[in-house]
């Protein structure tokens, strides 16, 4: 059994364009992100997934010089995209990140992984961010190849495409679930980067930690946040983009 971490990247982010590139101590934000993937134990295999455009070629470029397999597939359907890189890469196990989230630690990937791994028989998704209680920028989400291949062919709404797994999470009448939780809530914390406020306090938290302890995990950057409370305030007021779809299902319901 095979398992495959595939991490969507593209240049063309909507409210911070190249983000992913953003530089902190003179290497991208996508580069953090690669070496703490590295260090997951419980996978067989990295995939960037980026686009077919000619603005993700500096993605590749940087790929190629980290030697990490990449995949290219279409901008807007990235749930195509997941199926064509899974497809690809053999993958059995599909463990989905985003690449927004540099400082996500691979201690909680490997948590969520062995959750999957030990209950294979009774879940067809697991995940970390059904009930929130890791910050965002911690996601991650874990289904097998066949829930994959079924949401890819049948998925329809433009948002399941774009988002890969709601055709998935919000059929638990379809499929088995199951929520990874934290022993403390932190989901009052935002350490994803989608704006110009999220860039700054993970630029922050790198050049502080990233020199003495380039191996710093979720409880590393805690604390810090826990001294140094402003840092927390820099981001705290911006808003995750909510899907047009969960919002509908939850005013019916």
């Amino acid at each position: 059994m095979k398992t495959v971490i595939i991490v969507q990247a593209r240049m063309t982010s909507t409210r911070l364009p190249k983000k992913i590139l953003l530089p902190v101590l003179n290497k991208p934000l996508l580069e953090y992100q690669v070496e703490r993937l590295r260090r997951v134990r419980l996978c067989d295999d990295l995939v960037i997934a980026t686009t077919e455009n000619k603005t993700d070629d500096p993605v590749v470029e940087l790929c190629r010089m980290l030697q990490v397999p990449y995949f290219r597939g279409p901008e807007e359907d990235v749930l195509a995209r997941y199926f064509g890189a899974a497809l690809e890469f053999e993958a059995d196990t599909v463990v989905r990140i985003t690449s927004d989230c540099p400082l996500i630690d691979p201690e909680i990937i490997d948590k969520v992984i062995d959750a999957f791994n030990g209950h294979g028989d009774r879940f067809d998704y697991v995940s970390n961010s059904l009930k929130r209680t890791y910050p965002r920028g911690m996601d991650t989400e874990v289904l097998p190849f066949n829930v994959l291949k079924e949401a890819y062919v049948e998925a329809v709404a433009a948002e399941e495409r774009e988002h890969v797994t709601p055709f998935i999470y919000l059929r638990p009448g379809r499929y088995r679930l199951g929520s990874v939780v934290n022993d403390v809530d932190h989901a009052n914390y935002r350490l994803t980067v989608d704006t110009r406020e999220d860039f700054e306090l993970i630029k922050l938290l790198i050049e502080k930690l990233y020199p003495s302890n380039p191996l710093f995990n979720l409880q590393d950057i805690l604390g810090l946040l826990l001294a140094n409370p402003e840092w927390a305030a820099i981001n705290s007021h911006i808003e995750q983009k909510k899907l047009q779809i969960e919002a509908r299902r939850e005013d019916h319901g």
